[in-house]
């Protein structure tokens, strides 16, 4: 394991940690749920918080991946990345999914309390899926380049910024924002570890090549 590697396992263990404390509320009050955090957040949709906003950013970010990774193809340093960032959406993607389904939990805006879990089709609050595709995106990204230039640690306001507007969405509890956080950083990082993305392998090489390259 390379010192970068260790600095950025360190790095991202101790966001989580942080992100934790923060997205509890501080302890500000007991909660429920299974890490002891969960309470519904006022519902507010307004102005940052929109929902039209959340969406731009969920399908902006997958439009950049997968377009960034067509251009530039896997030779380029930042299209390989992109290309690390589209198998880690994918696979976490299909973890969410799968997660979803096997626990369904009731969303907060159900009335319900956070401890409603295995309430069957149409609860799938638990984890995130959009906080799960924000992580994954941003994780391979930080891997890669925060070593040399810290401010890609910046990133992580993406799935910060999900995270509390899904909650003041009233669509999910932070234990699910926590857990959709941890399951695309570990894909994320787990994608950094591939020398040749999954995506790449199982793609035409004209496509993993790179447009950029025919113009």
């Amino acid at each position: 394991m390379t010192r970068t590697t260790r600095r950025s396992g360190r790095g991202i263990s101790s966001l989580l940690v942080l992100l934790a404390y923060v997205l509890s509320g501080a302890n500000a009050y007991a909660g429920a749920g299974p890490l002891g955090m969960d309470h519904p957040l006022a519902f507010d949709q307004s102005g940052v918080w929109a929902r039209r906003n959340q969406l731009t950013l969920e399908y902006g970010v997958i439009g950049f991946e997968l377009a960034g990774a067509l251009w530039l193809g896997d030779d380029a340093e930042l299209g390989h990345s992109l290309w690390q960032s589209v198998d880690a959406s994918a696979v976490s993607a299909v973890g969410a999914t799968g997660l979803k389904l096997v626990f369904g939990r009731a969303r907060p805006n159900a009335g319900q309390g956070p401890n409603q879990w295995f309430k069957g089709r149409g609860n799938q609050s638990f984890p995130s899926g959009e906080v799960t595709l924000q992580a994954s995106f941003v994780t391979p990204l930080i891997v890669n380049y925060a070593e040399r230039n810290p401010w890609m640690w910046a990133l992580e306001v993406l799935p910060l910024y999900d995270g509390v507007a899904r909650m003041k969405s009233q669509a999910h509890w932070q234990s699910d924002v926590l857990v959709g956080w941890a399951l695309g950083t570990a894909a994320g990082y787990w994608a950094t570890k591939r020398d040749t993305p999954f995506s790449v392998q199982v793609l035409p090489r004209g496509l993993s090549l790179g447009y950029s390259r025919r113009f």
